[in-house]
């Protein structure tokens, strides 16, 4: 009998909510939402792909996309454009990007959410927006560049 493996406590909520909101968990889903829940630093869907072996490529990208539409991850553009994904600790926020160490952290900032009367007065009624600010770590970075 081989030993049950306990899911990282990210991965327990998350599921709980997939569940509460009709999501069926199915193994492989369970597999790719414990596989998120264990990354410390943002990823790529590849990076992903590889440290899930034996599900395939389309369900990753299949649960990636839910998993960022519930709000679990947030999805990250790097300073070259190309996307990062990681586990979101809130609902909505924005993001401040290392560029040389690729640290990416979450902020809140109440002016920038009070743009939305501003943007409708200019005639787009606003369903969201993101917000990426790139600089470099104060005091040093705080990990090895990931390449």
């Amino acid at each position: 009998m081989s030993p049950v493996r306990r899911l990282h406590p990210l991965a327990d909520d998350f599921i709980r909510r997939l569940e509460s909101e009709g999501h069926r968990v199915t193994s492989p889903r369970r597999a790719v939402v414990d596989a998120v829940s264990h990354r410390e630093a943002p990823f790529t869907a590849a990076e992903l792909c590889d440290s899930v072996p034996g599900i395939g490529r389309a369900t990753v990208y299949r649960n990636l996309r839910l998993l960022q539409e519930l709000g679990f991850l947030c999805r990250v553009l790097m300073e070259d454009g190309s996307p990062r994904y990681q586990p979101s600790h809130s609902r909505h926020h924005h993001h401040l990007v290392c560029v040389e160490c690729g640290l990416v952290r979450e902020f809140d900032c109440d002016i920038i959410d009070r743009l939305a009367p501003h943007v409708s007065r200019q005639g787009l009624e606003m369903v969201g927006h993101r917000l990426e600010i790139y600089g470099r770590c104060t005091g040093g970075c705080g990990r090895k560049a990931a390449n």
